[in-house]
């Protein structure tokens, strides 16, 4: 069971964006996502916040422009996720546009795990020649005992970062992060990606100070870096506002018009996508996959290399790579989703009609702990998250990780803050959880493989003191119902250039519709034919991985979009969730 509930339409807002010119569908859209004027959609450059905001952006531009000057050594450490490959990919180009001697080393997850470690300091160290200073990209908030190894070895650590501190800061030489205490920046979920690129546009400012490209005659434009800090803000999934909508929009205009580095060209390229209509959707869904693939399955080094390299047909190659890897983890995630829902006992009917999650007892359960021996620590993350969206449940996955423990990845609702909830396991059962981490919606943990049916009643028992049954029931928030007059190919079009993602949701509408016709196309979508009820109007819809029949009446959530098939330019209605006439709920 579902309830579907409309977002709430600001009055005051909404009069403004209609008096601007805004059609009244636009004007309910932008208002309901906090848009009060329209200068606030505006995403040029002079709307985005100052380097200059951002704390301790003077002092690591100074200490970068010295390391230069002095041609020290310096080692970017990286994360595996898209965030941290294009953060690392920006650092190292423009680093070495203004003249840098850099390298990067990317933590292998299944080694080393998260961050700047002790271990990946020794290893760092351990290269010939050893660096002078690590600069993180994406990490080293939380990395006070790796940034003692390094202090230890005579390294200096720079931090860069955007995740959110912990009770203590490590001793690094400079911290650049907008959620250390002090930092007054605005945007605080700024993603690591944009971090860097503030970071560069400081350092840019202190070496023109320096008169440091008087000799070349001019500087290096920044905006050329937009390409990836647009795809990692996205992957991301931070919140698309403020300075994140604009360098998302800078970034998404310049891959339009051709200009993306040569890495970002091949994974269109690969994925059978056209550049020329990139879109936030791309981004997230079609080039960040194949990116993190690399670090869920292999080593990121493989994505950093196709974004730092500038050969076409070396670009095409581990695009080609990446490509590879990522249809081998949709086939790994596919038999582990399959395994995991047998695990279950069976109890979803339906993908869209899930019966409750029930235990032995008959008992509805809050919570969901699934382990298998054989599967796969990448693609736990995945799993949870997929379950999770079917049965609307807390949900950690886990997969062996050696020596006796077992590893988990999380994925919650709205109403669990995931972090909090692994922490009071932790006060109940001292010694249960060996370490975990997170936040509100995603959380990581390590426990002994003996204990996975212990934690399993203890996490379903801080779930069950957390949660209520009215907690478990789904809510799906829409933009309501559109007329007739409204659903249109413009429509479609113009929300397509419109950048969407976390905190700015897409635009998603509900309605009745009779299926007139239905199809199985690809072997797992189907292809629809969808009257709308008390009209003559016929859409084109598609429903993807679904292949059981529709009823024939049938309430839906879809998005509109434009589909492109065989030189022919249609809109088309893309159901994000159906219940059969009479099954939802309306609130």
């Amino acid at each position: 069971m579902a309830n579907i509930t409309t977002r709430k339409i600001p009055a005051d807002a909404y009069e403004i964006l209609s008096a601007h010119g805004l059609p009244s569908v636009l004007a309910r859209i932008f208002a309901a996502r906090g848009i009060a004027h329209p200068s606030q959609l505006e995403t040029t450059f002079s709307r985005m916040a100052s380097f200059e905001q951002l704390k301790n952006s003077k002092q690591i531009a100074v200490l970068l422009a010295d390391a230069i000057a002095a041609q020290k050594r310096l080692l970017v450490i990286a994360d595996y996720d898209t965030d941290g490959a294009t953060a690392c990919a920006v650092a190292l180009r423009a680093l070495r546009q203004f003249g840098a001697m850099v390298e990067y080393l990317v933590p292998n997850r299944f080694e080393y795990g998260y961050g700047l470690t002790p271990e990946i300091v020794r290893l760092a160290a351990d290269r010939m020649p050893s660096p002078d200073i690590l600069i993180t990209v994406d990490n080293g908030i939380a990395s006070v005992e790796g940034v003692e190894e390094a202090n230890r070895l005579g390294m200096q650590v720079f931090i860069t970062d955007h995740h959110l501190p912990g009770d203590r800061l490590p001793d690094a030489a400079v911290i650049v992060n907008p959620n250390q205490p002090g930092c007054p920046f605005p945007d605080k979920h700024i993603a690591g990606v944009g971090v860097i690129f503030y970071v560069m546009l400081a350092l840019r400012a202190e070496l023109r100070e320096r008169d440091a490209f008087a000799a070349a005659g001019k500087e290096p434009n920044l905006a050329s870096l937009l390409d990836l800090v647009a795809l990692g803000t996205v992957a991301d999934v931070v919140r698309l506002e403020g300075t994140n909508r604009i360098l998302v929009q800078q970034g998404l205009q310049r891959i339009r018009n051709g200009f993306c580095c040569a890495g970002i060209h091949a994974l269109f390229k690969a994925a059978g996508r056209d550049f020329r209509r990139a879109a936030a959707y791309e981004m997230g869904f079609i080039l960040a996959p194949r990116l993190n693939a690399a670090g869920r399955l292999d080593d990121m080094s493989l994505g950093i290399e196709c974004l730092l390299t500038d050969d076409e047909s070396r670009a095409l190659r581990l695009a080609g790579e990446l490509d590879e890897l990522n249809r081998q983890r949709r086939e790994i995630e596919s038999g582990m989703r399959d395994e995991a829902m047998d695990k279950l006992g069976g109890v979803i009917d339906s993908l869209n009609l899930p019966d409750t999650p029930a235990n032995n007892d008959g008992q509805s359960v809050y919570s969901l702990c699934l382990y298998d021996s054989g599967w796969h620590q990448g693609v736990i993350g995945l799993i949870a998250s997929r379950v999770k969206d079917r049965l609307h449940r807390p949900v950690i996955v886990f997969a062996r990780g050696g020596d006796g423990e077992i590893k988990g990845s999380g994925r919650s609702i709205l109403s669990l803050h995931l972090r909090d909830a692994l922490d009071l396991v932790a006060k109940r059962c001292p010694g249960l959880i060996i370490k975990f981490g997170g936040h509100a919606m995603a959380a990581g943990l390590t426990i002994h493989e003996q204990d996975f049916e212990l934690f399993r009643t203890a996490f379903e028992q801080v779930a069950q003191s957390l949660l209520t049954p009215a907690d478990l029931i789904q809510v799906i928030e829409t933009d309501g119902m559109l007329e007739e007059a409204d659903l249109t190919l413009e429509l479609a079009q113009y929300l397509s250039d419109q950048v969407w993602g976390q905190g700015f949701p897409e635009p998603s509408f509900n309605g009745c519709f009779r299926v007139e016709n239905q199809r199985i196309v690809g072997e797992k979508h189907l292809k629809l034919k969808l009257r709308k009820a008390g009209t003559a109007q016929v859409y084109d819809g598609i429903l993807f991985f679904c292949a059981e029949r529709l009823p024939a009446e049938i309430d839906a959530v879809y998005r509109v979009q434009v589909n492109e098939y065989n030189g022919s330019t249609r809109m088309q209605l893309l159901l994000e969730h159906w219940f059969a006439s009479g099954q939802a709920q309306y609130g």
